[in-house]
Parts: C-alpha cells; structure tokens; sequence
C-alpha cells in the first residue's frame, strides 16, 4: 500500500533493465515495515545532472548510480564521502538538506561480504587479477583493512603501477607491488585472490584470466567479483585446487544493504540479509521469457501483459535501441540502413545475456535472422514464438506508416514474401511456438502460461508442435 508518505529511492543507470536491486531494497522496505519503494530511472547519456536535480526535486530519499555514471554523478552532489573520494566513483546518493551526499558502497559491501563468509583482510597476503577501476577501489580496501601484502596481477603494467603508485602514496610504504601477467610462477606462498576482471562473464562463461592449475595451488581464498554466472571457471579453479572460492553476489547484496542503512538510518540484521540473499538466488535461477514474432504478432502487448501477471519487468529491445540512439527504428533503417541496425541488436543481446532474470523481453521481428541473435535469445531465456499469417499482419498494421519494411507498394505481397523467408528461423529460434490468429489475448496468455508451466522440457515441446504442424 503506498500513498502520500510514501519515501522513494531509485536507481540511475544506463542501462537499468538488467537489475535486480528492486528485489533487494523493496523486500527491506517489506520485512522492516518502512513505507518505501524502490525503483529503476533509466538516464538518457548527457543527461546526469538533469536526472540529479529532478530526484532531489522529486524529494527522492536517495538513489543508487550504475555504470556509467559512478564518476560522472560526483560533480552534481552537495558532498562526498572521503572513501568514495579516494575511490574516485559513486554508488549512492544520500538526501542532504540543499543536495545528495555521495558514498561508494561496493568496497563496504564487499568488506561485508568477506566478513559474512569469515575471510580476514587484516594481515593477509593478497593478490589482485586485473588493473581497472574495479582494481583499484579493491586495492584502497584491502590497504585500508590491513592487508600485509597487495599483488596486482595485469597484462598492462603500466596501469597496475599507477594503482601501486597511488596507493602506496596514500599509505605512506612500499605495499602494493606488481607483477605482469605472464610472470605468475614467480609468486609464492599462499593468497586471497580478488578476480577484479569481466573475464568469465556471460557470454564468455568458459574463459579465465589464468587457466593454469598450478596458480590455483596458491589460492586459499579465491573471489570472483562477476556473479553471474555464479559459478565462473576461476571459481571452479580455486574449488579444485583445494581452496575456498565465493562469487560477487555478497558484496551485490551488501551493497545494497549499506544503501539502505544509509537512506532509513536502520540496520539491517544478518539474519534478514540471509533472506535476501535466498531471494537473489532465487531471482537469478528465474528463467526469462523472450517474446519473438513477425510484427504486428502481439510480442509488446502480450509480453506486457505477462510481466504484469508474473509481477516482472517487461523489457523492449526496441525501445532500448531508440532510447539509445535517440531516434526511431525507421530513423535508424532510412539513416544508417537494416545492417547498422541489426548489428546495434546483437550488441544489446549481448549485453542481456546473463544478466536479466525473471523478466519478459520482446524482440524485434528480425532480431533471430543472425544465427548469432538465435543463440543468444536461447540464452537468455524460453524463447516463445507468436506465430501469425500474413492477412492477420495486414490487417493490424495497413495504417501504421512507421514500420519501414512495410514502406512499399504491395504490403502484403511484402508480408508473405518476409513471412515465408523467416519461417524457418523463427522455428529454429523457438522454444515454444502459439499460434495466435483467432485468438483473444487472454487465451493466447493462457496457452503460454500453460506450455511454459509444463513438466515438458523446451526441447519436447518443441519436438511436440513441429510433429503435430
């Protein structure tokens, strides 16, 4: 129940569709009874400071910032905090009384997370694979924390001796030293190891930054901050050589739990930070539904529908690929031509693969004509094909001037030929496939929910319906 006292806090990103933070910050605000909701602002690039003054004028209690805005918000805020000073990056805005105060979470929430899995910083040697950003906000953690001896493990030197340089600066010794990549064996002893790199993200799930045994010998403690997959190939590693080995998901959580202290001034017990987690675990093993279909086949309003019914975010490539651009799809095909768009899709899919959960997403009708797109649809969720004919096509769309394929002479001459051309892609894409001539949204809803909520595997059910066609 939400009403006139209701606070909000938000997320600001581009892009936000991916996120689980709601799930964290909303199922909070229910177990600790606060009359708060969490939402996610999707911020248009060069438009910070606008969304920054509009959620302090909209009385936001405070928001998150994700890439790529953690270092582009801090000009626009009334304070920082010296760690997210040091840091150079921001995560969360705080509401002051003339502006937000800005603090940088992830190293706190990852400290937690260590904590919470009994992993001790003070007086340990430790070792960090990569030199980005990410690597350095870990290197500051683990000088402020009290670790003995800080590695930093890059390909490029160059950048790890600037973390070592400044670091080394700021503590007053020679702490972090460095060593190339290719000079691993060198090390010896025993580590806590932070994976600081996107190396094993998704879709890149089998790849490591080392994938020499002997390394992972010298692991007791290894940390992937990637959490999805969760279990990435360096965590494998560790794992088989003996050691103990965590994903990022903790400091994910914690994050989120330090965001939350911050804007109600609660603290969030252990216990109830189990339960979220449990919850994040859950969400991340939801499978996603992909709407695909020719166009006018229904995939927005009937995927709109569906999230609505699930209780899940419905997301647009579409849409995303306008907001992006800042122009329309027939913008986009009349000004750059269908091949620059095509390859805008399969970068956004790239993008979405493994990294939504439990949502509804809908495709563009050419999207699976790549088989690249296909395999990527595939993985991001039970792909559902809205099968349609060509005189249904017609008669939905013959007054819509915006579908720039259509822009012909004979449109549904156009409709049959485009039609007969995808049909086989379309069912190869498929994991479940609807006809929907004829039909109600409500049945074509409930045929879906019914083929997806079967004990049949996709595989069988496709097996099914091509033997029955």
């Amino acid at each position: 129940m939400y009403d006139g006292y209701t606070r909000t806090c938000g997320l600001i990103g581009n892009p936000v569709e991916h996120t689980i933070s709601p799930l964290i910050h909303n199922y909070l605000a229910e177990k600790m009874e606060d009359n708060l909701v969490y939402v996610p602002f999707h911020v248009p690039q060069g438009q910070v400071e606008e969304a920054v003054k509009g959620v302090f004028a909209l009385n936001l209690l405070g928001c998150n910032v994700t890439v790529p805005y953690k270092s582009e918000v801090i000009p626009y805020l009334e304070q920082i905090d010296p760690l997210a000073q040091r840091i150079g990056a921001v995560n969360t805005l705080v509401r002051q009384e003339k502006g937000f105060k800005g603090y940088n979470t992830d190293m706190p929430g990852l400290y937690r997370a260590l904590e919470r899995d009994g992993v001790k910083i003070q007086g340990a040697e430790t070792l960090i694979l990569g030199a980005g950003g990410v690597a350095r906000a870990v290197a500051i953690l683990l000088a402020e924390k009290g670790a003995s001896r800080i590695v930093i493990l890059n390909r490029s030197v160059e950048k790890a001796f600037h973390i070592a340089q400044e670091v080394n600066g700021y503590v007053g010794r020679e702490l972090v030293e460095v060593l190339p990549l290719t000079e691993y064996r060198k090390l010896t002893g025993s580590y806590l190891v932070i994976q600081a790199t996107s190396v094993g993200m998704y879709p890149r799930v089998d790849e490591v930054v080392i994938d020499d045994p002997d390394f992972y010998k010298l692991i007791h403690t290894g940390y992937d901050l990637i959490y999805n997959p969760q279990v990435t190939r360096f965590v494998q590693l560790v794992r088989q050589s003996g050691g103990k080995a965590y994903n990022g998901l903790g400091m994910l959580l914690y994050q989120g739990v330090i965001a939350y202290e911050l804007w109600t001034g609660k603290a969030v017990s252990d216990e109830l930070a189990d339960k979220v987690y449990d919850k994040m675990v859950e969400a991340m093993g939801n499978k996603n539904l992909v709407m695909m279909g020719f166009m006018g086949s229904g995939k927005t309003s009937v995927g709109m529908e569906l999230s609505y019914l699930r209780k899940s975010v419905f997301v647009d490539t579409d849409q995303m690929i306008e907001e992006r651009e800042g122009k329309s799809i027939s913008e986009i095909f009349a000004t750059e031509g269908e091949e620059a768009f095509r390859d805008k899709e399969t970068k956004l899919l790239k993008e979405l693969a493994g990294s939504l959960h439990g949502k509804i997403l809908s495709v563009g009708g050419g999207t699976p004509l790549r088989e690249e797109n296909r395999r990527l649809l595939k993985e991001i969720g039970t792909v559902i094909y809205l099968r349609i004919c060509p005189e249904t096509v017609y008669e939905r769309l013959k007054s819509d001037n915006t579908r720039p394929l259509l822009q012909c002479e004979n449109p549904l001459e156009r409709i049959c030929a485009l039609l007969e051309q995808r049909k086989e892609v379309y069912e190869d894409a498929a994991d479940v496939v609807v006809d929907v001539d004829g039909l109600t949204m409500e049945e074509v809803i409930s045929i879906i929910q019914s083929k997806i909520t079967s004990s049949l595997d996709t595989e069988e059910v496709k097996q099914i319906e091509k033997g029955a066609e």
